[in-house]
Order: C-alpha cells, then sequence, then structure tokens
C-alpha cells in the first residue's frame, strides 16, 4: 500500500531524505523513527503529496505521487504535527467543511461525520468550538479530519506529542483499531515505548539515511541480538574491563566498583558461552544478569545524534 522508491529530497546543498527505500503492506502498522531533523517529516509531506521528490518515487494503492497526486489524496489521510484550524466554528462544523472538500455529499456525508465523531469520541463535544478543546481532543479531531473520506491508507506524524497518559493510550487503541480493519498506516514519534508496542515494522532513519527496518522484534535484536549485561566481580571489575575491551562482542563497557555493564552481541546460548569463558579465565563472578535492549537503546545505538 505504501511503496518507496530510492527517495531523494534535497535542499540546496542538504540532502533531507537521501536514498530511502521501504515498503509497508495493507492493515500493517510501521513506525518510521529519527531524531530530529532527520527527514520523516520530509517523506511523509512527499507521500501526502505536499512536496516532489528530488528524484525517486514514492506509491500509495500502486499510484505514483508524482504523476497521479488526485488518486492518491483520495486514498490517503494525512495528519501533520501541527494542523490550522478556522475560527469561530465547532467540531461538527469543520470536519463536515472537510468531508464537503472531498466531495461527499448527501448521506454519505453524514454517515461519515456520523462515523468519524464516534470513533474520535468527539459526538459528545460537537457543537463545542475549537478554539475550547484540549490538546488530546485537538489531536483527535485533527485525526478525524484525515479519515473524514475514510482513506485505505494514513500518514501521522508525531499524533501523540503532547498528550496525556490517558490521551495517548485511547490514541494508541485507535491506530490499533484502523489497522484491524484493513487500514495501513505510517506513524512517526519519539515515544519509542508506544511505538514498539503497536507497530509491526519499524525503520530507523537519520540524516535522510534508513539505517534500519524491520519488525520490532528485528530492529530490537539488530542482525545479531543485543543485551545488556551485569556482572559483579569479586575484587573489583578494572581487570574484567581490559579483558572485555579486547572483544569484538562487547562494548559501551562501564565499570562501578565490582559492578560492570556492557552492550553483549549474542542470545541465550551466546552469553552461557560468554559466561563459562569468564570463569575459565579466572574472573570470580558473583553474579550475573542481563535483558535485551529495548527499542529506545536500540534507537540510541544504531543513530548517531547527528542533525543536518
Amino acid at each position: 500500500m505504501i511503496e518507496l522508491h530510492r527517495l531523494h529530497r534535497y535542499f540546496g546543498g542538504t540532502r533531507a531524505v537521501d536514498d530511502v527505500s521501504f515498503d509497508v503492506p495493507k492493515g500493517e502498522v510501521f513506525g518510521y523513527i529519527g531524531p530530529n531533523g532527520a527527514g520523516k517529516t520530509t517523506s511523509m509531506r512527499i507521500l501526502a503529496t505536499l512536496d516532489l521528490p528530488t528524484y525517486g518515487d514514492a506509491m500509495v494503492d500502486g499510484f505514483s505521487v508524482v504523476n497521479d497526486p488526485d488518486r492518491v489524496r483520495r486514498r490517503l489521510g494525512f495528519m501533520p504535527d501541527y494542523f490550522g484550524t478556522y475560527p469561530n466554528i465547532n467540531c461538527n462544523e469543520y470536519l463536515d467543511f472537510f468531508a464537503r472538500a472531498y466531495g461527499l455529499i448527501g448521506r454519505e456525508r453524514h454517515r461519515a461525520l456520523q462515523y468519524t465523531m464516534s470513533f474520535t469520541g468527539l459526538d459528545v463535544l460537537a457543537e463545542k468550538p475549537i478554539r475550547g478543546l484540549s490538546k488530546g481532543m485537538k489531536q483527535r479531531l485533527c485525526l478525524g479530519r484525515a479519515m473524514i473520506h475514510d482513506p485505505s491508507v494514513l500518514v501521522l506524524d508525531e499524533p501523540a506529542a503532547g498528550l496525556d497518559p490517558r490521551a495517548r493510550i485511547e490514541l494508541r487503541e485507535m491506530i490499533r483499531q484502523m489497522a484491524a480493519d484493513g487500514k495501513t498506516i505510517l506513524v512517526s514519534s519519539h515515544i519509542l515505548t508506544e511505538l514498539a508496542e503497536i507497530c509491526d515494522r519499524v525503520g530507523i532513519i537519520e540524516q535522510g539515511h534508513l539505517l534500519a527496518t524491520g519488525t520490532v522484534e528485528e530492529i530490537q535484536r539488530g542482525q545479531t541480538q543485543l543485551s545488556e549485561v551485569e556482572v559483579r566481580v569479586l575484587g573489583g571489575g578494572t581487570a574484567l574491563k581490559n579483558w572485555l575491551a579486547e572483544r569484538d562482542d562487547v562494548q559501551d563497557i562501564l565499570v562501578d566498583g565490582e559492578l560492570v555493564r556492557f552492550t553483549h552481541e549474542g542470545g541465550r546460548e551466546e552469553q552461557a558461552d560468554f559466561l563459562k569463558e569468564m570463569v575459565t579465565a579466572g574472573f570470580r563472578i558473583a553474579e550475573f544478569g542481563s535483558h535485551e535492549k529495548s527499542l529506545e537503546d536500540i534507537f540510541l545505538h544504531v543513530t548517531r545524534g547527528v542533525v543536518q
């Protein structure tokens, strides 16, 4: 439903999007992750036909954003990280305006308004002026605007930004429900713990380059499984640190007295062999514990925090 083919977008000497390719099948939630300035919003604006690629192409339901923008717009709903409103209108009038803009008329428009207001929970606030809405309700209204014409693809740019915990949970449930109804969703967010819960696959982008893509589990593990390991070695951890520093499968070593913390490449079997090697090397291991890295840990490991 979404395909990016060697997508490039340059602004002068800045390569905002640099040779990005990925696809998202029907009914999948794809998380688009990256630091500020990584190229996420530029990619999304191109998908929403609000910008054109320098070269390359993007497809929505088989239609090119370059050659068939009108067909793309009928199939796609875009929720930007900030949306404008009009003064002196209420929620119902706002959504009705966009329903008319998409060409919905008569009973079709009435049904679309009813369903959207009910799905987003805005039906009880239909007559409330937009200026009186909370941040969470405004985000719901923006989502309603994006889905009013029943698009098959939704592109959501930081939909949970600024929301309180309850509003984030409710938004997450709405996203999962839309995916269950067969809609394809591309969502960017800085709240990585929530993306890990709702996304089927994830892509990490930095400085315009797509660094990794795959299921959440694959991203968490990387090409080789990554784990945070904590070891307590009797007599102090300095000697163990020096021994670990010679290994290629160990990174980010920290010593605090007898405690040694580091990142290890490998799963449970590799860690069992690794522990055996440490004991055989003469280290008196009193405690050994590990856990797989979270999506936040992987994000920090894969990216360098560089902006352009």
